[in-house]
């Protein structure tokens, strides 16, 4: 009789095991998991993994690794419970020391490869790759100026807030602006980032390198502000952890077929492909619904769509029809191979 060497078991997706070492809340609704891994787990600064959640591996959320390679004692996830969250709930409420969490190799651009002087604009959980980043370049490059705006609600939702303050106090090269929405401590600055705020505080913005970690609508703003005040878009980086919205039509109506078995389903207009295909129970495999991790990679016989992200594909694979379905969103009829 085979048993299987684990309760829990890897996926193709996701084929590193590692094992709880302790929870630490962060904030009152935030929370690090610190893993031992005991293999070799090569990530860069800013880098995602996807992680299986719950132990029957049908289900993958994406989350930052917000530790530091060569700097961290263990890798560690930073994670907000969100009410109705499938992954943020198993990670932060049912998770404790001792259980095992399987995770995918390393993936992700929002990773810094130049020696400009940076600044790096935060709000919320997106402060997690930028807390990775910040390490590596403080321990690594002496002279690379970083400058870090951190906006949250209150300061009661500022996450790694110790670590911020060592970390400013240890490092001159290192300039941070906390912002708080609410209720601001001495030091902070009451409000939200604003283009007139970066003008004022970063004269040199258009010589910088820009990247960009937060809610959608907050790095559109900040992309927008960092290109009016002279940053190339080569220069602006941003991280991308939600499907771009798209206009859908419930009038017009428009034919997906599927064939292998052959069938036929009416979806809206403007309907991402993922969304269609999880409706009508086609199989997908979808984790971070963004664009990134490339899970959901589809092939496209022949239709009428556009797509928002080809991160992951090559350049032959877009060729023979494949895109990501979490960012494709459906103009006309299509036929799936």
């Amino acid at each position: 009789m085979n048993f299987p060497l684990f309760p829990d078991q890897p996926t193709a997706l996701c084929q590193n095991r590692m094992q709880v070492y302790s929870v630490t809340q962060e904030t009152p609704d935030v929370r690090t998991l610190s893993l031992i891994n005991h293999d070799v787990y090569p990530y860069r600064p800013g880098q995602f993994a996807l992680v299986n959640i719950g132990q029957s591996g049908d289900i993958q959320r994406a989350y930052t690794l917000s530790s530091t390679p060569g700097k961290s004692r263990f890798i560690q996830l930073t994670v907000r419970s969100i009410e109705g969250g499938e992954g943020s709930q198993w990670l932060t409420q049912q998770i404790k020391a001792g259980d095992y969490l399987w995770l995918s190799d390393a993936q992700g651009e929002f990773t810094c490869d130049t020696e400009q002087p940076l600044l790096l604009l935060a709000a919320g959980c997106g402060v997690t790759p930028v807390m990775s980043i910040t390490r590596d370049i403080l321990a690594h490059h002496p002279a690379q100026s970083v400058k870090v705006f951190y906006s949250v609600r209150r300061p009661q939702d500022i996450i790694f807030a110790e670590e911020w303050q060592q970390l400013a106090a240890k490092y001159s090269q290192l300039n941070l602006t906390i912002l708080a929405e609410h209720d601001a401590a001495p030091g902070h600055i009451a409000g939200r980032l604003s283009k007139d705020l970066l003008h004022s505080q970063v004269p040199d913005i258009s010589e910088r390198r820009v990247m960009i970690c937060g809610p959608a609508p907050y790095m559109q703003l900040a992309g927008e502000w960092a290109k009016a005040l002279g940053t190339t878009s080569e220069n602006i980086i941003k991280e991308q952890f939600q499907a771009a919205e798209t206009e859908i039509s419930a009038d017009q109506q428009l034919t997906l077929t599927c064939l292998k078995p052959l069938q036929n389903y009416r979806v809206p207009v403007g309907s991402a492909l993922l969304a269609a295909m999880e409706q009508h129970h086609l199989p997908v495999t979808a984790a971070c619904r963004a664009g990134v991790c490339g899970s959901c990679k589809t092939r496209i016989l022949s239709g009428d769509y556009q797509t928002s992200s080809r991160m992951t594909l090559t350049d032959e694979e877009v060729a023979q029809g494949y895109v990501l379905a979490c960012s494709c969103q459906l103009q006309g009829d299509v036929t799936l191979a």
